[in-house]
């Protein structure tokens, strides 16, 4: 079984010169608007990493409020020394 799925995944990557097919037909259907295309995606790119990094950085603000909240809850109450007159 591990055999046959080993020859198909062989079968199914395409090589270099594929890869190199698909580009002569990329730039000759889409010709001017390719770089269009690269830099619109490069920027969806940098917005979609630049909105994890504000994600993460809000999941750890939660966290740590969290725990500001948990340490205070757990300590004990603050008394002053009573007087001995």
């Amino acid at each position: 079984m591990i055999e046959n799925m080993q020859s198909v995944l062989a079968f199914g990557l395409p090589g270099s010169w594929e890869w190199m097919v698909v580009l002569v037909i990329a730039v000759l259907i889409f010709g001017r608007r390719l770089p269009e295309i690269a830099r619109g995606l490069g920027k969806s790119i940098t917005e979609f990493k630049k909105g994890v990094k504000e994600t993460e950085n809000e999941v750890k603000d939660a966290i740590d409020d969290a725990d500001e909240i948990a340490e205070a809850s757990t300590e004990p109450p603050k008394t002053e020394p009573e007087n001995q007159d």
